[in-house]
């Protein structure tokens, strides 16, 4: 059964261009490592005036991309996104899952 996910998560100031430039070269076997989980229809959308990104997913099964944390390739992408994300202690970006309350099919 397809589910969507939301969740944000928080840029740090000064680093929009950076993160979409990094993100515009994703490296292309995490790609396909979050396509093999299920992940799909991935956007991620920034507000400016917060520096809060808000990211949403499709989902084929009940894990998202940031249940994939124990595989290495994704450790490698959190330590290379930690210096322009506010991070866990892990390197894992912040995030606030957030709660579906409308959707227009």
């Amino acid at each position: 059964m397809m589910t969507r996910a939301g969740f944000k998560m928080y840029l740090k100031p000064g680093f929009e261009n950076e993160y979409i430039k990094r993100h515009s070269e994703i490296w292309p076997e995490l790609e396909a490592l979050l396509k093999e989980n299920g992940i799909s229809d991935y956007s991620i959308f920034l507000d400016k005036d917060t520096n809060v990104l808000f990211a949403c997913q499709k989902l084929n099964g009940d894990a998202g991309s940031q249940d994939l944390g124990l595989v290495p390739i994704v450790q490698r992408w959190w330590d290379y996104m930690a210096d322009i994300m506010e991070t866990n202690s892990d390197n894992s970006p912040v995030t606030v899952p957030l709660k579906e309350v409308f959707y227009l099919k």
